[in-house]
């Protein structure tokens, strides 16, 4: 029906009728051959052939393929928690206060992170359960501890401590600076250098300027501003 009708419009045409001749994957070279000495004998200026899954992505598919598709994002689930899982807890201080980071394994790895900080106000906290919650979302669908850290070291607010000689620029520093420890020695990534000088422990809540430790305390040079 479509060799004739493409012939009956191209009898009236000076152009070429524009026709696709869709083939199924197993179609052959005769089969081919036959569509072109057939569009040959109707006088039609020229066709077009598609074999089915000659090309890797089509406007036609067949019901597998489609179903395959749909399966592909639950490959990517988080995989699910054990009844048991072991770990370590690590206390860091931060500028909030001492925050305690539970690192937990499964049989696969790292498998979930939880932060808890003592004495702080609870928008704090809140914020330390949805860092702590995205880590663990993270490492549980296979993202690479390394890349987490890489992430999150280097975020600073204003209130900066120091731990170990080292400083901790926030919480989600704090938390890196943990996850850090429990990565290989050739995982670990390097970190950039921030600039910043011994003694600058972040911005003065008063004025924003840079705040300076010293004697145990923190001082503000331009407003006065000190924190003990």
């Amino acid at each position: 029906m479509a060799r004739k009708d493409a012939g009956c419009f191209q009898r009236s045409t000076d152009n070429a009728v524009s026709k696709t001749i869709n083939f199924p994957h197993e179609a052959t070279r005769e089969d081919i051959a036959h569509a072109y000495m057939l569009a040959y004998e109707e006088g039609l200026k020229g066709i077009t052939i598609y074999r089915d899954r000659s090309r890797d992505t089509q406007v036609l598919t067949t019901g597998k393929k489609q179903e395959k598709a749909l399966e592909e994002p639950a490959t990517r689930a988080p995989r699910k928690r054990p009844t048991e899982t072991r770990g370590t807890i690590t206390k860091v201080n931060t500028g909030c206060g001492s925050l305690y980071v539970t690192v937990a394994y499964d049989d696969k790895g790292i498998f979930e992170v939880f932060a808890t900080l003592g004495k702080s106000g609870a928008c704090a906290s809140a914020q330390v359960e949805a860092i702590c919650r995205l880590i663990t979302l993270s490492l549980r669908s296979g993202v690479d501890v390394a890349q987490v850290v890489k992430q999150l070291r280097g975020i600073r607010c204003s209130s900066i401590s120091w731990e170990g000689g080292k400083s901790i620029l926030s919480c989600a520093d704090a938390i890196a600076s943990v996850l850090e420890k429990h990565i290989n020695t050739e995982e670990k990534p390097k970190l950039e250098d921030y600039g910043l000088a011994k003694n600058m422990v972040g911005q003065c809540p008063e004025c924003s300027n840079m705040l300076i430790f010293s004697e145990g305390c923190y001082h503000c040079p331009a407003c006065g501003y000190t924190k003990c």
